[in-house]
């Protein structure tokens, strides 16, 4: 589409594209630079009878234009930690840069305009039930003073984006979970944040409404830059979209990096217990060794483990099998139970290693 282009002294307008895409095209998101810097983060809450440790010393950085993952079980301390990120929990200790900006050293009113570039969506929707749609996505322009004609055209173009253009006059308890969601995500990108925070923003969808609403977060991040910091139990929410994760665990980071990195050598085992998806309770004999194997792209249909059986003439446990999807590549793996002797043991390992598989020791988690 041809854009005219509008040029004064102070601005350059492009002509034809909506304010959205006007503002947000601006914002093109230089990977790699640190937009969110976590700083030895701790929050304790005391009451009359006890003191909780929600987070303990936390350092991270989430990068421009990131999709990033924070996952742990419940009660790990993931929903304080994303509530730190805007000052709607202030830590204990440490402090929250977003940018250049320190938020322990901003006053309530500097930090309430550094809000105003970080949004939030939630797992309950929190839609306004006697507002429509349309109404619902106005009404933090309505706070900030936008005139009402510019604050509903402005609702529209984001009704646009989610795909709800014809829902503008319905009422929340006539939308579907998936729709209420849409809803939320327009509301949230009403005042073009730079950064859009997801509290458990899935939990309460299903599955395959699930993948909608993950599927436009990534087109919303790939088209405007906006950097995602999505918060989680689920790690196929964070397989699905993200490109970088977290995993939090008792309050502690236990471990973080790429989405291909942790799921293909988990090392804590917070992370194991998450990637594996399995109860701890697995039964193993003690004594036994335990190793675990990664398959390439290439290896991963190959009858690799029944060769080696042949080969060695001797049986192995499989303790867990799992091949899943990550960016688009396949990756399997294999935790195994090794026969006592130890010769046979390196022998399967030897075999193992010919078949460029990669293959660890594991402590296999059975307390």
């Amino acid at each position: 589409m041809y854009h005219d282009i509008y040029i004064s002294e102070k601005s350059v307008k492009i002509i034809g594209i909506s304010a959205t895409e006007q503002i947000m095209t601006e914002r093109k998101p230089l990977m790699n630079e640190a937009i969110i810097r976590i700083e030895n983060v701790s929050k304790t809450f005391t009451t009359t009878d006890n003191t909780v440790e929600a987070l303990k010393n936390i350092n991270l950085e989430i990068g421009r234009g990131e999709i990033f993952g924070i996952i742990g079980m419940s009660g790990a301390g993931k929903s304080t930690l994303v509530r730190t990120l805007n000052f709607l929990e202030k830590p204990t200790e440490g402090t929250v840069i977003i940018e250049d900006k320190d938020l322990s050293k901003l006053s309530e009113k500097e930090i309430r305009k550094v809000r105003t570039e970080i949004a939030m969506i939630f797992q309950s929707f929190n839609l306004l039930a006697q507002r429509t749609v349309l109404d619902n996505i106005c009404f933090p322009l309505e706070i900030i003073g936008t005139p009402k004609a510019k604050a509903r055209e402005r609702a529209r173009e984001l009704l646009q984006i989610v795909g709800l253009e014809a829902k503008e006059n319905s009422y929340p308890s006539q939308l579907s979970g998936g729709q209420k969601q849409r809803v939320a995500i327009a509301r949230a990108l009403a005042n073009n944040p730079k950064i859009l925070l997801c509290d458990e923003a899935t939990s309460a969808l299903d599955p395959t409404t699930t993948k909608a609403i993950l599927k436009l977060l990534k087109e919303i991040n790939e088209k405007y830059g906006i950097t995602i910091v999505i918060i989680t139990h689920e790690m196929t929410v964070v397989q699905e979209i993200c490109s970088h994760v977290a995993i939090i665990d008792e309050g502690v980071l236990a471990e973080h990096g790429t989405v291909e990195e942790v799921f293909s050598h988990p090392k804590s085992k917070a992370a194991k217990k998450l990637v594996f998806m399995v109860n701890h309770s697995t039964p193993r004999m003690d004594g036994r060794r335990c190793i675990r194997i990664t398959f390439s792209e290439n290896s991963s249909f190959e009858p690799v483990i029944a060769n080696m059986v042949l080969e060695c003439n001797a049986p192995v446990n499989i303790l867990l099998a799992d091949t899943q999807d990550i960016g688009g590549i396949a990756h399997g793996q294999m935790i195994l139970q090794l026969p006592e002797d130890t010769a046979t043991q390196e022998k399967m390992i030897e075999y193992l290693k010919r078949c460029n598989l990669e293959v660890e020791d594991e402590d296999w988690p059975c307390d």
